[in-house]
């Protein structure tokens, strides 16, 4: 075989993945927290880029001026709430996104300084006087971390006059108590433990029991409880003994709580000898009972959701806009690009070159992230009048590919955009993601969407006679009279997806 060196000449295609559009499908999968984070991180380490603030534009040069662009007064787009008369013109309703971040094709050699020398040093301000007449607005939670519940605890503890024995046992059963509240070990296998470090003086169990029953009495009522009967119980002895049904609800609950939980209530009137009224408010002051006393203390800090786009009607009309709050406006600083010069290979300048190219690209990105955004959003809103006009009954099936082609983009374009991003609408804030779901056939031949479906359901759960709650194939034959084909197994699915008990569970005394 002979080794030699040929020059071939081949045609293909391939998709080659250039760092601007890396960067802009990075920046169209981020979330709203997400996106400002990358932001502030580009204004820190970009000098040619800052932010337009509204202040200096008012306070821009008029030869400044001259060289920015303004934002538009609103980026928009308009839906006709008669979908059968809907006009979408791109044309006129869609965003025009000519604003502030546009970079300047011209920029003069020499700008005005925007700061003077007192706006960097300022001399330190006099201490602020308080006024007597102004509300400290919760002063002692500001800032302040979350409390949990072992927090909560322990600070009644240290306000508990115990003795270091006592303390000892108390810090060992507060060890051993879960979020919920409850005990996770048995105050036997606590006393073995604390009996084996006791070699001079020997621990018993009745000090253990002591020390628990005193603890029982923290707030909040029903902690360091053994079981669900036990926390039941705590909360109860703490009621005044002149709560009417209080006997009758110790009753209930020391002899009769398996047949509670299995809402037997036949066998309960017999069992426990009471008539059906005064069993009905036995059973009002047992469900006015806390069964996870640990859930009351907050150990979370709350998420706030920040809406990506807002939906309102206004005239008539399904009206869709940015959320101008999720991201600040940003452009080139003219300042330093006006430092720029062409012929000029020093390092500085090669710099400030590869800054301003990397600026523009981000603005750009930023740019088609917005106008994707908007353009899914806009499509949504179209298919889904029917939901903001008339609720989740209304809601059309809707997939990916759908969108995809009203838009001429990619599925998975698409399914980047939707993600983490939210629609704030008169019926609430949703994702986006939550106005696809899959489809029904119906005895008419068309769809129903599951959406529609479980809104159905939990419409004829909550109108159903509490003596005789609907079980899921009667749920499912009251569908078939509607004309939506749905077996039983899909209704149960679609009601333990909605956290909705079985019908055993939902029945109770009227």
């Amino acid at each position: 075989m002979v080794m030699k060196a040929s020059l071939q000449l081949k045609l293909g295609q391939s998709l080659t993945m250039t760092p601007q559009l890396q960067q802009a499908i990075r920046l169209l999968q981020l979330s709203t927290l997400d996106l400002q984070q990358e932001i502030q991180e580009a204004l820190d380490s970009n000098p040619l880029l800052e932010t337009a603030e509204d202040d200096q534009a008012e306070s821009a040069t008029p030869d400044a001026e001259q060289n920015q662009d303004t934002a538009p007064d609103e980026t928009s787009a308009d839906t006709v709430t008669d979908s059968s008369a809907a006009d979408w013109d791109e044309n006129e309703n869609g965003p025009d996104w000519q604003s502030e971040n546009e970079i300047p094709d011209t920029l003069p050699d020499d700008l005005p300084v925007d700061t003077a020398w007192e706006d960097v040093y300022q001399s330190a301000p006099a201490p602020a006087t308080r006024n007597d007449d102004e509300s400290d607005h919760d002063f002692e939670t500001r800032n302040s971390p979350s409390e949990t519940l072992r927090d909560h605890l322990e600070w009644q503890l240290n306000l508990t006059p115990l003795s270091e024995r006592d303390q000892a046992i108390a810090h060992a059963l507060l060890d051993a108590v879960d979020e919920r509240g409850y005990l996770t070990s048995p105050v036997e296998d606590i006393y073995a433990g604390l009996a084996d470090d006791s070699d001079e003086d020997p621990l018993e169990l009745d000090e253990v029991e002591a020390v628990l029953r005193r603890l029982q009495h923290f707030d909040p009522p029903g902690v360091f409880a053994r079981d669900l009967q036990d926390c039941l119980l705590i909360q109860l002895n703490q009621l005044p003994p002149e709560t009417p049904w209080l006997a009758q609800a110790r009753l209930v609950i020391t002899h009769y709580i398996n047949l509670l939980g299995n809402r037997d209530y036949a066998q309960l009137l017999r069992r426990s000898r009471l008539k059906e009224d005064q069993l009905r408010h036995v059973l009002a002051l047992i469900t006015g009972l806390n069964p996870q006393p640990g859930d009351i203390i907050d150990r979370t800090e709350p998420d706030y959701v920040i809406p990506d786009v807002i939906v309102r009607k206004h005239n008539g009309r399904w009206r869709v806009e940015l959320n101008p709050e999720i991201a600040p406006r940003i452009r080139v600083n003219a300042s330093y690009a006006s430092l720029i010069r062409r012929a000029d290979s020093s390092a500085d300048n090669t710099y400030l070159r590869d800054q301003l190219q990397e600026a523009k690209w981000f603005i750009k990105s930023l740019q088609s992230r917005n106008e994707t955004l908007l353009k899914v959003a806009t499509r949504i809103v179209e298919y889904q009048q029917g939901f903001l006009d008339h609720g989740e009954e209304a809601m059309k099936p809707l997939i990916l590919s759908d969108i995809a082609q009203l838009v001429e983009m990619h599925e998975s374009t698409i399914s980047r955009v939707t993600t983490q991003k939210y629609m704030h609408t008169p019926r609430g804030i949703f994702e986006l993601k939550y106005f696809f779901s899959s489809h029904v056939s119906t005895d008419e031949g068309g769809e129903c969407s599951s959406t529609a479906i479980r809104a159905m359901i939990k419409k004829l759960v909550a109108a159903e006679t509490p003596r005789k709650p609907l079980s899921d194939s009667k749920i499912a034959a009251m569908l078939g009279e509607q004309g939506i084909k749905v077996a039983r197994r899909t209704v149960a699915k679609y009601r333990e997806a909605m956290h909705i008990p079985p019908s055993n569970e939902r029945k109770r005394l009227v």
